[in-house]
């Protein structure tokens, strides 16, 4: 079944001047680059804890890998309305994430501001590192900060603050400087981080000649990513590989990504068989079509034109009856789960 790509409404954030685009539109984003930024979040004790809670990424694999992918490309590529929507659901759909962390005894809540400050620089600094590896090379200096100043603004669609956000490479080297003494390579961290690793677990149903090709592909690419990854975050996680397998990986995924980058149409069957919700979001940035209205928006004009709270300002009810729940040993209801479908994919 072909997939529909048609016109999207406005511009969304971004728009094709944009550093985002840039970097989030080449193909070493949604495919290194993104399992880059779920593999080394798991490092964060509260999101593993998280993660190990649902299970999801255990059970039902391919469908979380799509919806978070999605989610991303809504925020890069997204009309504004969509991409706002998809912003408010996802807090109702992370206030049933909240719980007990089992090894240091603290609350979690997946809306935490330092949560999602975590996993928002791990995402854009993941694409952004995979970009430069395996794509057309590094920023510079002015797109560097071009860059962060746009991933600032993607924040404003999360809880976290976007003060917080680096303004610059220099910064974010502060950031993991900081966060490192609280990363952790739990039991729990290193199962996550394996499991999602092998990438063929998260590929949607394709037609059985083509597996064995996507199995090895996905084999491939966990050596990239892990050639992503400081020795530090290695020898935390668990993870072993040789020198020379780094450098012998590089010149191959360079090769693959400039062919699919120099293929709009090579691009997109690729997404449509990693994430086939993500092809109607990407689909219209990767074939040059232009939206309905070349307007974009701040994310403080679209909450006030479609009627959203800030993220952090949003659901604050439910979040706190969660967390009661979660906290009295019961379990956490799924508001916002079938919500978020339209939204973000199916779960199931």
């Amino acid at each position: 079944m072909r997939t529909k790509i048609e016109p999207l409404e406005d511009y969304g954030f971004f728009g094709p001047d944009s550093m985002a685009w840039k970097v989030w539109g080449h193909p070493t984003a949604l495919t290194i680059g993104f399992q880059r930024a779920v593999v080394v979040e798991e490092l964060d004790p509260d999101l593993v804890a998280s993660v190990e809670a649902t299970q999801d990424i255990y059970n039902r694999p391919a469908t979380r890998y799509d919806r978070t992918i999605r989610y991303f490309a809504l925020v890069a590529f997204g009309g504004s309305r969509t991409a706002s929507k998809a912003a408010d659901v996802l807090v109702k759909v992370h206030s049933k994430a909240v719980g007990i962390e089992p090894y240091g005894g603290k609350v979690y809540d997946a809306n935490d501001p330092d949560s999602q400050l975590w996993i928002l620089l791990t995402g854009w600094h993941s694409v952004l590192y995979a970009y430069e590896r395996y794509g057309p090379g590094k920023l510079t200096p002015e797109q560097d900060r071009q860059f962060w100043a746009e991933c600032a603004v993607a924040a404003e669609l999360q809880t976290c603050d976007p003060a917080d956000v680096p303004q610059d490479r220099a910064g974010l080297r502060e950031y993991y400087a900081k966060m490192r003494p609280q990363l952790s390579g739990s039991p729990l961290a290193r199962k996550a981080m394996n499991h999602l690793l092998r990438g063929e677990v998260a590929l949607p149903p394709m037609p059985r000649t083509l597996r064995p090709f996507a199995v090895l592909a996905t084999r491939v690419m966990r050596r990239a990513t892990i050639a992503t990854m400081p020795r530090w975050m290695r020898e935390m996680s668990g993870l072993r590989q040789s020198r020379l397998t780094d450098t012998l990986v590089r010149p191959v995924m360079r090769l693959a990504f400039a062919i699919a980058h120099r293929s709009p149409e090579l691009s997109v069957r690729l997404l449509k068989l990693m994430s086939p919700s993500t092809v109607p979001v990407a689909g219209p940035m990767l074939r040059g079509l232009a939206p309905l209205s070349a307007e974009i928006l701040s994310p403080a004009e679209a909450r006030e034109r479609y009627g959203y709270d800030r993220p952090r300002d949003a659901h604050l009810a439910l979040r706190q009856k969660q967390l009661d729940k979660a906290l009295a040993g019961q379990r956490t209801s799924d508001e916002g789960i079938v919500e978020s479908e339209p939204i973000l994919g199916r779960t199931g």
